[in-house]
């Protein structure tokens, strides 16, 4: 008997967003807020339809727009209720506002997003810039590369949230459309077993405790706003301990290991592709191919991009030749993409760095294919060998 079975899974095929939606049933959070954008509609879509069927116990507002949903769970996570909303792109930016005060409040919000370009010009298909741009909002950030992950996240999600030293919201991102709409086999836990897992959410403190009353978004200026922002960062901090403990407890429970990133074919690896979501796995498909014909190429899946595990990244970096980083969305700062300037700042002082290189693509959805990922290892495994990449920043498969 596997350990899947042992744990009471059952494999299941679902699309991306019927995972999430899934995972969120087997939650059964207090209060879920909602309006819907696509490609996330699916989400609380199906999920409004356990509530209506009696399957969960939540309180389900239909609210009148992105911002609206955010402030609602907002006010139901400070009262201390286990919240949770979705959302993508243009909604994630109506959203903007509230962003921010749900992270300075300490507030565990889960809210998976479905990523999508933002606007203009419109576009509904995938790329990353929704969930960048809210990089430094003050949210976890998990990145999932197919259906079984974005299960997955969303149900750690919930306990990395929660945590005492963490209290910060969290967004599981999976890409839209791609693994959104697309079905895919995964295995679910039973629901007795998730609520196991997640326990009851004990908040530290709630609008609703008149014997002890706490004050939530007051006017807080030179005197005490420092120190709130330093106790906020010291949570994003703590986070990077609590990620990999609540990992190890998932994997005790499914066999299924996490961590802040997959490394594939990276040991010996003379190019190491950095990457995230559903392009991960177009790139080992082709780093199998091209380790058959001799080339020593290797991934680097990352799935926490925040906080960012800098000294972890370090040490899978240091003594490879290249690192090829990949970007799905522009940050328009004319030195490349939010992944690329990061990782080589968290690599500048490290012994034995490697060169690195940044490829933009994919952004509004357009596709990325095997021979896009073998053009990045081909470039890059020359500059291994020359010892100087020629053009830093590239843009792959657009028509310049």
């Amino acid at each position: 008997m596997s350990l899947a079975q042992q744990s009471g899974e059952n494999r299941m095929a679902l699309t991306g967003n019927e995972a999430v939606a899934y995972a969120m049933k087997q939650v059964n959070p207090d209060v879920v807020a909602a309006y819907p954008i696509t490609p996330q509609t699916e989400i609380v879509q199906i999920f409004s339809s356990y509530v209506a069927d009696g399957e969960v116990d939540t309180v389900f507002e239909r609210v009148e727009s992105e911002h609206s949903a955010m402030s609602a769970v907002v006010g139901a996570a400070a009262a201390g209720a286990r919240s949770m909303t979705a959302t993508s792109a243009n909604g994630l930016a109506l959203m903007w506002e509230i962003l921010y005060i749900a992270a300075s409040n300490r507030l565990p919000i889960v809210m998976p997003v479905v990523n999508r370009a933002l606007s203009g010009p419109i576009n509904i298909h995938c790329d990353h810039s929704d969930s960048m741009g809210a990089r430094d909002s003050g949210w976890i950030q998990l990145y999932s590369e197919n259906a079984q992950e974005a299960y997955d996240n969303t149900i750690q999600a919930i306990r990395i949230a929660e945590h005492a030293d963490v209290e910060l919201p969290v967004m599981v991102c999976q890409d839209g459309f791609i693994i959104s709409h697309a079905l895919d086999n995964l295995y679910g836990l039973d629901d007795e077993t998730i609520r196991a897992f997640i326990g009851t959410r004990i908040p530290r403190y709630s609008l609703l405790d008149v014997e002890n009353p706490a004050t939530f978004g007051p006017l807080d200026l030179q005197d005490w706003y420092f120190e709130h922002k330093r106790q906020q960062a010291e949570g994003m901090k703590n986070a990077l301990d609590v990620i990999p403990a609540v990992a190890k407890e998932f994997a005790e429970l499914t066999g299924r290991e996490y961590g802040f990133f997959e490394e594939y074919r990276a040991d010996d690896a003379d190019v190491v592709m950095v990457v995230l979501g559903s392009t991960a796995g177009t790139a080992k498909d082709v780093v199998d191919a091209m380790r058959a014909d001799g080339h020593k190429g290797g991934i680097l899946k990352l799935r926490v991009f925040r906080p960012l595990p800098a000294a972890q990244l370090v040490r899978a970096l240091q003594g490879k030749k290249v690192a090829a980083i990949m970007d799905r969305a522009e940050s328009f700062a004319a030195s490349g993409g939010p992944v690329y300037k990061e990782i080589r700042s968290a690599i500048f002082d490290c012994e034995q760095a490697p060169m690195t290189s940044n490829y933009i693509y994919g952004l509004g959805g357009r596709d990325i294919r095997p021979e896009h990922i073998r053009e990045v290892f081909n470039q890059n495994l020359s500059a291994a060998e020359t010892g100087h990449i020629d053009t830093p920043v590239r843009y792959l498969g657009v028509r310049e």
